[in-house]
């Protein structure tokens, strides 16, 4: 089960937190748990010493995967995984390492 707060974030029941000394942003990312791209993605963020949440969409109930769609679709993104939202305004579509290091100042 998920809810929905005020500025349209989900907030998914099975998210996980992943420590990081770089906190200055939020990063959620949505991804398949089997999912290459996205595993290199999770990998990359923790090198880079990262503080992020994931949801691994094709693990949550159909009703948390509309929503997680609609959330993504919501903010312009495409519903393709992996997906990060920064800053719950910034989307990044795919394991795309020069985009991901300008959003997080890395």
């Amino acid at each position: 089960m998920i809810t929905l707060n005020a500025k349209w974030e989900v907030i998914p029941m099975n998210m996980v937190k992943v420590a990081g000394k770089n906190n200055k942003h939020k990063v959620l990312m949505y991804a398949i748990s089997t999912c290459a791209w996205c595993k290199m993605t999770k990998r990359f963020l923790n090198e880079n010493n990262v503080e992020y949440e994931y949801v691994d969409v094709d693990l949550a109930s159909d009703e948390d995967h509309e929503k997680i769609r609609e959330d993504i679709v919501h903010k312009g993104g495409e519903p393709s995984y992996p997906t990060l939202i920064i800053d719950n305004e910034t989307v990044i579509t795919g394991f795309r390492k020069d985009k991901i290091k300008e959003a997080l100042d890395l």
